[in-house]
């Protein structure tokens, strides 16, 4: 046997920052040497509570007492309560576990598929997604997601989808010539630029897929769970998808995703059609649930809003005086900077200067993801430095 060489044993998969986190609470992080971080960045729009919050601390810890994983061919308690507590919240009726955001995405494009050949007799069912989506890394979602860039190494694609521009009205017409079984999109895309859907532009789209029979599915992976204002970026649009697909801040950190359906939708995935081993787990359902259940009882979002509305008013004076920032855009907490310089170089000093975590969405834009549960001292903190960096 060949001497082997000395490798990091971690696949080269991710660009990672010169730093290596060991702690989290709230808004902060701390780095393996005790440094403090303002996370700004919530771990790609993950920890919407902040990081550990106390509500989910306590029910995983308690849970983790009792019972870690069991078959999905047993009840599940917190399972059951999630799904209860999602429908309640939701235009939806049912749901499916699994583990990621990819994950749910495949759900969705599963039970679309599935849908049209149960109901259309379709034999290569079609799907409409749009140009700089990003819809997940698995074969079907990267074949989805509107970025060549994602498909590069990895063709053939899954057939079946086609790509239509983003916010074109002319894309409308297109669609109803095309007659599609469904259509999957980003309320705002997040990865391609945090570009939010025109309202008028969404409402007739969902007009023409209404009309025309056409699913109608939401990926509300980055902007579910309130990050955008409300539990559900959809409510904001006035529409009411078929399909929404959850993951990120569903588990406060803790791994999970899902699809919520409407029940005619949700019919065609029947015993045997669909499967995860650990998808809907007690761990991480018991995580959805106080995460949820804090979401939709408790003060956390009109609180966000207050903190949404101060952030943006601070950014739009910055953004007024500063040679770089070519525009502001997004919905609640989840904002960009369009830049005219290389969006990396900001994170970069950002983080090394004044130990503020910020990531970037395509090259010239500046991500900024803060906690829902961000405060005004905070948030004055972060503005601060946005000054530095900008004016």
């Amino acid at each position: 046997m060949s001497e082997k060489v000395e490798l990091n044993p971690v696949m080269s998969t991710y660009g990672r920052f010169p730093i290596t986190l060991v702690k989290g609470k709230g808004s902060y992080v701390w780095d393996e040497e005790g440094k403090k971080y303002l996370d700004y960045s919530s771990g790609i729009a993950t920890c919407n509570l902040g990081h550990v919050p106390d509500v989910v601390e306590k029910a995983v810890q308690e849970q983790l007492g009792h019972l870690w994983h069991c078959s999905n061919l047993y009840h599940i308690p917190s399972q059951d309560k999630l799904a209860q507590l999602l429908v309640a919240n939701s235009c939806g009726d049912q749901v499916f576990f699994c583990n990621s955001g990819a994950e749910a995405n495949e759900a969705a494009l599963k039970i679309a598929k599935k849908y049209a050949k149960d109901q259309f007799l379709k034999e290569i069912p079609q799907i409409v997604t749009f140009k700089n989506s990003f819809h997940g890394r698995t074969m079907a979602t990267l074949s989805a997601t509107g970025q060549e860039k994602i498909h590069q190494g990895f063709t053939p694609l899954t057939p079946g989808f086609s790509f239509l521009p983003f916010n074109d009205w002319d894309a409308l017409e297109q669609l109803t010539s095309m007659n599609p079984d469904a259509v999957l999109i980003e309320l705002v895309q997040g990865e391609g630029g945090v570009l939010p859907a025109d309202k008028e532009w969404l409402k007739q789209l969902a007009k023409v897929c209404y009309d025309q029979q056409i699913l109608l599915m939401v990926d509300e992976i980055q902007t579910g769970m309130g990050r955008t204002g409300t539990l559900f970026a959809y409510e904001q649009y006035e529409i009411e998808p078929d399909v929404i697909s959850l993951a990120k801040g569903l588990g406060s950190g803790i791994p999970i995703g899902a699809i919520i359906a409407k029940e005619h939708v949700a019919k065609a995935f029947s015993p045997g059609t669909h499967g995860s081993t650990f998808g809907g787990n007690p761990i991480a359902t018991t995580a959805g649930v106080a995460t949820v259940t804090e979401l939709t009882t408790t003060n956390v979002l009109n609180e966000a809003n207050e903190m949404a509305h101060d952030i943006w008013t601070g950014l739009e004076k910055i953004a007024a005086k500063s040679n770089t920032i070519k525009q502001l855009r997004g919905m609640g907490l989840l904002i960009g900077l369009e830049l005219d310089k290389p969006a990396i170089d900001y994170v970069n000093k950002a983080r090394e200067d004044y130990q503020l975590l910020v990531i970037v969405a395509g090259p010239n834009v500046l991500r900024i993801l803060p906690p829902l549960t961000t405060t005004r001292e905070e948030v004055d903190q972060f503005l601060a430095i946005m000054k530095q960096l900008f004016i």
